[in-house]
């Protein structure tokens, strides 16, 4: 498909107040990183209509100050693409369509040399579709504790003020965060029993499933054993004064997982979009960084370590499902187990949603 890229070099000063509006058109969008760190973005409009899409950039989300119109593509061509050379600040972008729809976008992984699975939470619509998170107010990682100078930077870029740590306490102390830039709210959430699954792992008594297994039961012990701690981590997300937040444990997988699953259901965000969030993290965890762990383990060991690694449907359907069964909601697991109030829920759908 032929890209058409026209350059404008204009200050667009009537697009900043109007950008938050929502489209009339039904348009889906996309906005990736290729390679060599330029932003791919990508639209379907229905029902199909011509005309143009102007692509707006900024360096900031809310687009309050100055923007510039970098490109004209037909909307037909369903692509654009934006070139940059610069991997250290974050860009957003305002497509407006026919100069009347107008949606904010970028691209949902931050690359990082020394961070896993570094996300931004918006851009997820709500399920009564009247809404969609904030860009560049929440995300999610894995550890912290060995920053590179460029990932610096980019952190300092995107503006944190409170980092929310859910690793254990033996986690964070081996392996501390090493951003100083923001505050650190230490929530150490016990870890499953993992010395008998090393052990396991060692000797070669363990199976696949094995590795499910023990997912499965620390998934539960989040909803049994550790509601408090997640109780905890949701109430940051009340006072406004703690944006832009970013929570991570070791991985950015499970821990995370669950508290985020737990934050977009607060906002009201779709069910479905909520495994998508969840299950991203298969894309941006690099398994052959902690390729040193399967040395020497046997191939049903191995196995083993790549489940405890991935994301999995099957344990997202077990944690809502179980939920469900004894709470009869999610809204009530909310309410009655991490004592999220019906007021706390409006603060938080207030932090995070346009």
């Amino acid at each position: 498909m032929k890209l058409v890229n026209i350059v404008i070099p204009s200050i667009c000063s009537v697009l900043l107040v109007a950008c938050s509006h929502k489209p009339k058109t039904d348009i889906d969008t996309v906005c990736q990183r290729d390679d060599i760190g330029n932003y791919i973005i990508k639209w379907e409009t229905t029902p199909e209509i011509d005309g143009t899409m102007e692509l707006f950039v900024s360096n900031e989300p809310s687009f309050s100050k100055n923007s510039t119109s970098v490109s004209v593509t037909p909307i037909n061509e369903g692509i654009a693409t934006y070139v940059t050379n610069d991997n250290i600040t974050r860009k957003y972008f305002c497509l407006v369509f026919n100069k009347k729809n107008k949606i904010i976008i970028s691209s949902r992984n931050l690359p990082m040399d020394s961070i896993q699975n570094l996300r931004d939470m918006g851009g997820y619509i709500t399920s009564d579709k009247k809404h969609t998170t904030k860009w560049g107010k929440v995300f999610r990682s894995g550890e912290l504790s060995q920053l590179s100078n460029p990932d610096s930077l980019r952190l300092d870029n995107l503006q944190i003020k409170t980092i929310i740590d859910l690793r254990s306490k033996g986690e964070s102390t081996a392996s501390p965060d090493a951003y100083s830039k923001a505050k650190i709210i230490r929530i150490a959430i016990p870890d499953n029993d993992t010395y008998q699954l090393d052990e396991r792992l060692r000797e070669g008594k363990i199976k696949m499933r094995d590795g499910l297994l023990y997912l499965q039961d620390t998934y539960l012990q989040y909803i049994d054993n550790y509601s408090d701690y997640f109780a905890q981590a949701l109430q940051v997300f009340v006072d406004k004064k703690n944006y832009p937040i970013l929570f991570h444990c070791t991985l950015g997988k499970d821990k995370s997982g669950f508290l985020a699953a737990m934050l977009l259901s607060a906002a009201g965000v779709d069910r479905d979009k909520i495994r998508a969030d969840y299950m991203d993290s298969n894309n941006y965890i690099d398994v052959s960084r902690m390729a040193s762990l399967a040395i020497g383990l046997n191939n049903d060991a191995q196995e083993a370590m790549t489940i405890i690694l991935s994301a999995n449907d099957e344990l997202f359907d077990i944690v809502f499902d179980k939920i469900t069964k004894e709470y009869g909601s999610v809204d009530k697991y909310l309410e009655k187990v991490m004592k999220l109030s019906h007021k706390d829920r409006e603060r938080i759908r207030e932090n995070l949603l346009e």
